[in-house]
């Protein structure tokens, strides 16, 4: 005869390990300590985040031709068509460069709103959705108040408002899965921990290997309590381990051109140097993930190990920009950093050490106000100012000049006309149209790189004539003119 008392829930864990809901003063636990906090703090963060991020662009600021080679896939898929890129060379098909099918979700929205701005909202929106599980979890956990808190310095990290600087990344959907999967891990509900992982083969090809890591977990915690769900999470992380070795070796390689992932060459680039190459911004990385976010603390708990796949693939190249606190590649370490530091603090808050019982207290705040002062110099620190709402006279004018191409034309372009064309003509990166001569060239020339454009255009079709229709601000619109 069990002598289990029956008002034990089925998943319930005895491991001392895990913390336990966080508890009021009658004892009572609080179910979710602040039912729409979360909810309000998103939708403030997902406004601060689309300004931030249409203001980028309203200013023509884009960094690289991402935002663009996403807008074309999602064009694409948005018509029911194959995902042509070909911004990365006529007729690509995007599934033999990078696996991530999940944009496809965009196309009905971006049917209706078709702009390169439907992206930047979604994403900004996505974003700001990954703070409701991490408010509520460490509300759950810690309480209300501290729940906040954590939520704030969580929306408020550096590694999100990077990545809403950035261009539009598919990222932006791995961010709210993680988030939403470490909160059910958090709260021992396993099957739901799995279910919210497995979809990341979708996003990115390398994302396999976190699945594997979050069912591992699931599998540990879930041992005493629950063999079937353990069982499951075992099946679970070898089915991250095949996506991942079936997406690399078979399903990428079958639609790119060289019949290979392109990605192994960065492994060794800026000359081999491999795993110790640039090693101390490769630690200064590091440290910026753990000291504001967590005051080192998300070292004490295992969920860390979730971040471990994506810290691994960046550790052993020497690629630059895989490094720093630049660009979009720390976001998906934010709600997993954030979420271990909440199961440590649940951990810890119980400690004998009367010291690590006084950090664990005055910490969430800590962290909200780290955040709080690093976003200052960060790109949130922009809503204050009052450039960011106005869109500048250049920018009309350079639009004005856009306008010129009609729709449906084939236009060769570098990054600052792009975003304005890709939702209605073909757009070629410039000198990688491979054989096609397209109708228009759309030239950002505002640093005198080219002193003869007309010539840099024969240099680039020695078969066709291209004169100059009009210029603003640098850019230079040239037409290609009939023969004879």
């Amino acid at each position: 005869m069990s002598t289990r008392a029956t008002s034990t829930p089925a998943d319930a864990s005895t491991d001392p390990h895990i913390p336990a809901p966080a508890q009021g003063a009658s004892g009572r636990v609080e179910p979710g300590g602040g039912r729409w906090d979360p909810w309000v703090l998103a939708g403030v963060l997902s406004v601060g985040y689309a300004i931030v991020s249409v203001g980028r662009y309203r200013h023509l600021g884009q960094r690289s031709w991402d935002l663009g080679i996403f807008e074309q896939v999602i064009r694409s898929y948005a018509h029911l068509q194959a995902p042509i890129a070909d911004l990365k060379g006529p007729g690509f098909n995007i599934l033999g460069d990078h696996f991530s099918p999940v944009t496809v979700l965009l196309a009905p929205v971006y049917r209706v709103f078709p702009s390169s701005l439907t992206l930047l909202v979604a994403q900004a929106a996505l974003f700001a959705l990954s703070a409701v599980p991490v408010t509520r979890a460490a509300a759950r956990l810690l309480g209300r108040g501290q729940g906040l808190a954590i939520g704030i310095a969580y929306g408020l990290s550096w590694g999100l408002q990077q990545a809403v600087d950035f261009d539009f990344h598919e990222i932006c959907f791995a961010v709210p899965l993680i988030a939403f999967s470490l909160e059910a891990l958090l709260a021992r509900r396993w099957r739901a921990a799995l279910l919210w992982a497995m979809p990341l083969v979708l996003v990115k090809e390398d994302l396999g290997f976190t699945v594997t890591a979050i069912a591992l977990i699931v599998a540990w915690r879930a041992r005493e309590t629950s063999a079937r769900a353990s069982r499951y999470a075992i099946g679970v992380a070898v089915f991250g381990v095949v996506a991942l070795a079936v997406t690399l070796l078979l399903v990428i390689p079958s639609f790119n051109s060289g019949g290979t992932y392109d990605y192994w060459s960065k492994v060794d680039e800026s000359g081999g140097g491999g795993p110790f190459d640039g090693l101390d911004t490769k630690l200064r990385t590091l440290g910026w993930l753990l000291v504001p976010t967590s005051g080192l603390l998300a070292l004490r708990s295992p969920i860390l190990l979730v971040a471990l796949p994506t810290i691994g693939w960046r550790f052993v190249s020497s690629y630059p920009q895989y490094w720093g606190t630049d660009w979009h590649y720390n976001a998906v370490l934010m709600p997993i950093v954030t979420l271990a530091l909440v199961d440590a603090l649940g951990i810890a808050r119980d400690s004998t050490r009367a010291w690590l019982r006084s950090y664990v207290h005055h910490l969430p705040a800590a962290v909200a106000a780290a955040s709080v002062a690093l976003t200052t110099s960060l790109p949130l620190a922009a809503l204050a100012e009052s450039e960011i709402y106005r869109k500048p006279a250049r920018v009309t004018a350079i639009e004005r000049l856009l306008a010129e191409v009609p729709d449906n034309a084939s236009v060769e372009a570098n990054i600052a006309p792009i975003s304005r064309l890709t939702s209605r003509c073909r757009v070629f990166w410039i000198s990688n149209t491979q054989g096609v001569d397209p109708d228009f060239i759309a030239l950002d020339n505002s640093r005198k790189r080219y002193a003869d454009v007309e010539a840099y255009a024969r240099q680039l079709h020695p078969d066709a004539r291209y004169a100059v229709k009009g210029t603003a601000y640098g850019v230079v619109l040239l037409e290609r003119r009939a023969e004879g």
